[in-house]
């Protein structure tokens, strides 16, 4: 142990520090750095969770990104069939990242009642379907099952149409499909709920519903092997932009691949500002942190300074005096981050598996606040602090050099 840490934590374990005129500022100055760690830790969980949140319930309608044709491009109704026979399906071994394909078509439709009606679109899914996320979203019932040999009637529809046209699990409805040529009698499909999800989205709770995709290739007139478009999932979104320029290289000239966020840019850019907040209160949080730590220290510095004087006429250089108070602020720093970080994780973990805290899903899209955890992040967080603390304290520090031995010994 150097004598400048030994001289540090004497003072730091004296009855005259806990008691000098300095310990309110210094307590001030941890409770800052407490308060700081714990608004900091909560804005990164909840910002990152929010976005992970949100982007996982447009991937489940959409998925990472589509592959479809040209003239299918933001249309509500798969009109142009694609043949599955397809070099990327239906694994796409081309681009790595990709992690599963499936096929899909859409067809918009009516559900008739005898004193209502209600407009949908009927997402048609097959075997290779990935319900994963479904599962998560699921209220009431079960999955549907469409096996690879027939078809059947079974369907999935959100928690928003079932309250307003009084649906239950069970209940079967009729839907109308109209016809190229209008003049003609719409087709009509009976369906029977096996299942009742909630998204949160509610532009798409209130316009899917999830059915077979064999009964959209019957009403179209296409073949076994034709589809509406691919949905394309991939391991990282991070990347999302890299593989989908990937993705898009490989596919035929006549088809195109669109990745999630350029197909819906609103939501994207909205929460996308969830960054930018984090940062500026991770800003505002160190900055408020610091200031307060340079208050402590320089009334430290000024209530110690006829020991300054003393040690200054001792022999001690500038440096090592410096070295005392700096051992003594990375004391105060590491006490405020220990107990910010038990406070702060604390409440994260209280929310994770408690859902204490309510959101609007009208607004937020989630009914809780959702809370990300990372180690990483956390580390991170910490030592960025810590670092950045000590850096603010380096220049107030430099004052010690300005004392003179003299005046010092003599100062009341």
């Amino acid at each position: 142990m150097n004598l400048e840490f030994f001289i540090a934590k004497r003072i730091i374990d004296s009855k005259a520090y806990k008691s000098s005129i300095s310990a309110p500022i210094i307590k001030i100055g941890i409770l800052a750095i407490i308060l700081g760690m714990i608004v900091m830790l909560i804005a990164i969980a909840t910002g990152i969770g929010l976005q992970k949140k949100i982007r996982e319930k447009v991937v489940a309608f959409e998925g990472h990104a589509v592959i479809e044709r040209y003239d299918n491009n933001n249309s509500q109704e798969s009109q142009n069939p694609i043949t599955t026979e397809q070099d990327f399906y239906p694994k796409f071994s081309a681009v790595p990242e990709v992690t599963h394909i499936q096929a899909t078509a859409t067809k918009s439709g009516i559900i008739r009642l005898e004193d209502d009606f209600e407009y949908v679109v009927l997402k048609g899914v097959g075997k290779d379907y990935d319900w994963q996320y479904f599962e998560e979203f699921l209220v009431e019932g079960k999955l549907p099952d469409f096996p690879k040999e027939k078809w059947n009637d079974q369907i999935l529809i959100s928690e928003y149409l079932a309250n307003r046209l009084q649906f239950k699990v069970g209940d079967k409805f009729n839907t109308y499909f109209l016809k190229e040529d209008t003049s003609r009698p719409p087709n009509i499909v009976t369906f029977e709920i096996v299942g009742i999800y909630n998204s949160g989205l509610k532009e798409f709770d209130q316009l899917y519903v999830v059915g077979d995709i064999t009964h959209i290739q019957r009403l179209n007139k296409w073949d076994n092997n034709q589809v509406g478009r691919f949905e394309v999932f991939v391991k990282d979104f991070d990347q999302l932009e890299t593989t989908g320029n990937a993705i898009r290289e490989e596919v035929p000239t006549l088809l195109n691949a669109v990745t999630v966020d350029q197909m819906h840019p609103v939501i994207f850019e909205w929460i996308s500002i969830f960054d930018k907040n984090t940062y500026a209160i991770i800003g505002i949080m160190i900055l408020v942190a610091g200031i307060n730590m340079i208050t402590a220290l320089l009334v430290l510095i000024l209530e110690r300074t006829q020991m300054i004087g003393i040690l200054k006429a001792l022999g001690s250089s500038n440096l090592s005096i410096r070295k005392i108070f700096l051992y003594n602020a990375t004391y105060l720093i590491i006490k405020g981050l220990f107990w910010g970080n038990l406070i702060g994780i604390s409440l994260l973990l209280i929310q994770k598996y408690f859902g204490l805290f309510p959101l609007d899903p009208k607004t937020y899209y989630v009914s809780t606040v959702p809370i990300y955890f990372n180690i990483g992040y956390i580390i991170a967080l910490n030592i960025g602090t810590f670092v950045l603390c000590l850096l603010m304290l380096i220049i107030p520090s430099v004052i010690v050099s300005k004392i003179s031995p003299v005046k010092a010994i003599r100062f009341e």
